[in-house]
């Protein structure tokens, strides 16, 4: 009888975490690995539907996110390889990477930074404050690319 029950359980479990499967490859397996400088962990990417979906998800439990996009016609693209510095009030480097897609979503400690963000030579600058418990969304956009250019990533929208 001990057999029996053993393949009911394992036939409910495998039941159950095939329904939860869609759920759980949306917030995990569809994200790139934590990378860690000093005091930041961040991850980057959001190439393809998949990925872009689970970084969207899982966005709001970082307290920094980042997007990275240029305008295009008929939609804006998304960006890859933009280089990304983040310093503290003082100057102190705590992030240089460069994002292997559209998104850099960061946990920072609490404090004020300015962060810099250079696409094709192109340098951009915000200053962003993260308070404890809140989730901040700031958005780098270049300007269209000469139309004889290739394709950057995806679209954006």
């Amino acid at each position: 009888m001990k057999p029996k029950l053993t393949k009911l359980f394992a036939s409910i479990l495998v039941t159950g975490l095939g329904a939860a499967g869609p759920a759980l490859s949306t917030d995990m397996s569809s994200l790139p690995p934590v990378q860690v400088q000093g005091a930041v962990s961040y991850i980057t990417g959001g190439v393809g539907e998949d990925e872009a979906a689970a970084f969207k998800h899982v966005a709001a439990t970082y307290p920094l996110e980042m997007l990275f996009v240029q305008k295009a016609r008929p939609r804006d693209e998304f960006l890859a390889d933009v280089s990304v510095s983040v310093r503290d009030r003082s100057g102190n480097s705590l992030l240089e990477t460069t994002a292997d897609g559209p998104f850099l979503l960061a946990k920072l400690p609490a404090g004020k930074y300015q962060i810099e963000a250079q696409y094709l030579g192109e340098r951009k600058h915000q200053t962003v404050e993260v308070r404890p418990g809140t989730h901040r969304r700031i958005v780098f956009v270049w300007a269209p690319r000469d139309e004889t250019e290739a394709p950057v990533l995806s679209s954006a929208n």
